[in-house]
Protein backbone atom coordinates (compact mmCIF):
# COMPACT_ATOMS: atom_id res chain seq x y z
CA UNK A 1 0.00 0.00 0.00
CA UNK A 2 1.27 3.81 -0.97
CA UNK A 3 1.76 6.18 1.69
CA UNK A 4 -1.04 8.35 2.18
CA UNK A 5 0.47 11.70 1.90
CA UNK A 6 0.53 15.37 0.09
CA UNK A 7 3.11 17.30 -1.24
CA UNK A 8 3.44 20.69 -0.61
CA UNK A 9 5.57 23.08 -2.24
CA UNK A 10 6.94 26.74 -1.57
CA UNK A 11 7.17 29.48 -4.23
CA UNK A 12 9.13 32.97 -4.43
CA UNK A 13 9.53 34.85 -0.77
CA UNK A 14 7.35 31.93 0.85
CA UNK A 15 10.47 29.58 0.29
CA UNK A 16 12.75 32.14 1.59
CA UNK A 17 10.62 33.26 4.54
CA UNK A 18 9.75 29.69 5.58
CA UNK A 19 12.76 28.27 4.98
CA UNK A 20 11.37 25.12 2.80
CA UNK A 21 10.92 24.56 -0.70
CA UNK A 22 8.69 21.34 0.13
CA UNK A 23 7.25 18.83 2.91
CA UNK A 24 5.08 16.10 2.84
CA UNK A 25 2.40 15.72 5.11
CA UNK A 26 -0.37 12.89 5.79
CA UNK A 27 -3.12 13.07 3.76
CA UNK A 28 -6.71 13.38 5.69
CA UNK A 29 -10.36 12.64 4.76
CA UNK A 30 -11.88 15.79 3.38
CA UNK A 31 -8.97 17.61 3.52
CA UNK A 32 -8.77 20.67 1.57
CA UNK A 33 -6.17 23.28 0.82
CA UNK A 34 -6.96 25.53 3.31
CA UNK A 35 -7.12 23.35 5.70
CA UNK A 36 -3.43 23.17 4.84
CA UNK A 37 -3.24 26.33 4.97
CA UNK A 38 -4.47 26.65 8.70
CA UNK A 39 -2.48 23.26 9.81
CA UNK A 40 0.97 25.34 8.82
CA UNK A 41 0.29 28.62 9.99
CA UNK A 42 -0.54 27.08 13.46
CA UNK A 43 3.19 26.45 13.21
CA UNK A 44 3.71 29.56 14.33
CA UNK A 45 6.38 32.15 13.47
CA UNK A 46 6.59 32.99 9.82
CA UNK A 47 4.02 30.13 8.90
CA UNK A 48 1.48 32.67 10.62
CA UNK A 49 1.32 34.51 7.16
CA UNK A 50 -0.33 31.57 5.60
CA UNK A 51 -3.44 32.52 7.49
CA UNK A 52 -2.46 36.60 7.12
CA UNK A 53 -3.35 39.48 5.75
CA UNK A 54 -1.91 38.75 2.23
CA UNK A 55 -3.56 36.11 0.18
CA UNK A 56 -1.76 33.09 -1.20
CA UNK A 57 -2.09 31.77 -4.15
CA UNK A 58 -2.60 27.76 -4.19
CA UNK A 59 -2.38 25.35 -7.27
CA UNK A 60 -3.46 21.55 -6.87
CA UNK A 61 -1.38 19.02 -9.16
CA UNK A 62 -0.53 22.43 -11.38
CA UNK A 63 -3.77 23.87 -11.65
CA UNK A 64 -5.01 27.01 -9.92
CA UNK A 65 -7.08 25.94 -7.09
CA UNK A 66 -9.05 27.75 -4.23
CA UNK A 67 -8.97 26.95 -0.80
CA UNK A 68 -12.44 24.99 -0.42
CA UNK A 69 -10.14 22.71 -3.06
CA UNK A 70 -10.58 19.45 -1.88
CA UNK A 71 -6.59 17.56 -1.54
CA UNK A 72 -6.53 14.03 -1.42
CA UNK A 73 -3.68 11.48 -1.11
CA UNK A 74 -0.58 11.80 -4.04
CA UNK A 75 -1.90 15.32 -4.86
CA UNK A 76 1.22 18.18 -4.99
CA UNK A 77 -0.14 21.33 -3.87
CA UNK A 78 1.83 24.67 -3.97
CA UNK A 79 1.31 27.79 -2.31
CA UNK A 80 3.11 31.22 -3.34
CA UNK A 81 2.63 35.03 -2.84
CA UNK A 82 0.09 36.74 -5.43
CA UNK A 83 1.82 38.46 -8.40
CA UNK A 84 1.83 41.99 -8.53
CA UNK A 85 2.44 44.27 -11.40
CA UNK A 86 4.56 47.64 -11.37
Amino acid sequence: MTEQIITVRFFARLREELGAEQLTLPASKDQTAGDLLAELARRGGPWAQLQGDQPVMIAINQAMAKPSSAVKAGDEVAFFPPVTGG
